[in-house]
């Protein structure tokens, strides 16, 4: 339990026990009482201090009111006043909310334990009809039970929609990264594979009297292949079980007039713009804005309401490039937040060095603008 939680509890409990002491000895809610008042006041005062550890033994404080509460009865009959139902309803309530699951239930069989002695010890119930409309007064701190049982479910629901929202997040990391991991897989496969048959072709063409630079090459050749392999088997357990790996070349931002002809196609137009000079970008680099974009349009054809275009902007500065994709939607539809592949997006921005922001425009629609620092080959 934290301070705050401490004070919480003790001012809880100061507060019953100052309204306890008051309906003693002052009359305040107090309906008819039984017995010496000092009687009263001691049964009030250690129900009272025993909502301290309310919520640190739930189950036990209830007990332990209960318990005083019918010995006091027992000995001198019940009262009638705000202070029988106080003590009792504030543990029943704390019994349902921090309490596990099974015990939980135990508080009600206390509580219907302390209506029964509260009624059954209370000299003024003489007919049975009296009885059954105490139950009204009786039954108050029940219902304290059910508005802590309440809240805990409550509170459990959004705690299990946290947890869900996190795992959802991290799926889609791990996701972002697999792929990744695959697409690196393809390009750099491609050019070790490239490398190892250009290293071939030369040591085919070297004499017999080189054989310093043919053993040299036969090694390079050698790690070349043992490298390919070794990427192969690592990059395997990161494919899907129907995956199939892709030979076609990565794609890359000379590849965008084909992929917003998609997007049009599907039925969002998109205005391309490019500023600046464009510059010769690493290969994974490349593909990394092109993914970039892609995402943007994909979040924009998904999620925004009505949009009538999607804007991208490629702008090359002189030490990075900025990539924006913006659209002029009234929002994203309820309930469907664009975020886990942005999440995927952040993780990719993040192996440059860069940053990505997304969020909602004034005037209407949502931009996506990631900046990465120029990587070139």
């Amino acid at each position: 339990m934290s301070r705050r939680s401490w004070a919480f509890d003790i001012a809880v409990a100061l507060l019953a026990l100052i309204a306890g002491q008051a309906e003693v000895w002052a009359g305040i809610g107090v309906t008819h009482r039984q017995g010496p008042a000092w009687v009263q006041a001691l049964t009030y005062g250690l129900a009272a201090l025993a909502l301290v550890f309310r919520r640190r033994a739930p189950l036990e404080v209830l007990t332990f009111i209960v318990v005083v509460y019918g010995v006091s009865w027992a000995l001198v009959g019940s009262p009638e006043g705000n202070g029988v139902g106080m003590m009792p309803g504030i543990a029943g309530y704390s019994v349902a909310r921090w309490e596990k699951r099974r015990p939980a239930w135990y508080g009600l069989v206390l509580l219907a334990v302390f209506v029964a002695c509260w009624i059954g010890f209370d000299p003024l119930m003489t007919t049975w009809t009296l009885r059954a409309e105490s139950l009204f007064w009786g039954l108050q701190p029940m219902v304290a039970w059910l508005l802590g049982a309440l809240v805990r479910s409550r509170l459990q629901v959004v705690e299990q929609r946290k947890l869900s929202r996190a795992e959802a997040a991290a799926r889609a990391v791990s996701q972002e990264r697999n792929r990744v991991a695959r697409e690196l897989h393809d390009v750099i496969g491609h050019h070790v594979s490239l490398m190892t048959l250009q290293a071939t072709a030369v040591r085919r063409r070297l004499h017999d009297d080189q054989q310093v630079e043919i053993e040299a090459l036969l090694i390079v050749e050698q790690a070349g292949r043992e490298a390919l392999g070794e990427m192969r088997r690592m990059v395997a357990v990161l494919r899907d079980e129907d995956h199939v790996a892709e030979f076609a070349p990565a794609p890359g931002l000379t590849d965008l007039p084909d992929l917003v002809a998609r997007f049009e196609a599907a039925g969002l137009p998109v205005r391309l713009t490019v500023r600046g000079t464009p510059t010769q970008l690493g290969q994974t680099f490349d593909m990394t804005a092109y993914r970039i974009i892609q995402e943007g349009l994909t979040n924009v054809l998904r999620h925004a309401q009505a949009p009538s275009c999607a804007e991208v902007l490629i702008d090359y500065h002189d030490h990075d490039l900025e990539l924006v994709v913006r659209d002029d939607g009234q929002g994203t539809t309820e309930g469907a937040a664009p975020g886990h592949g942005l999440i995927g997006m952040r993780e990719r921005v993040a192996v440059y060095g860069g940053h990505l922001t997304a969020g909602a425009v004034a005037g209407g629609g949502f931009e996506l603008r990631a900046t990465l620092p120029l990587v070139t080959p």
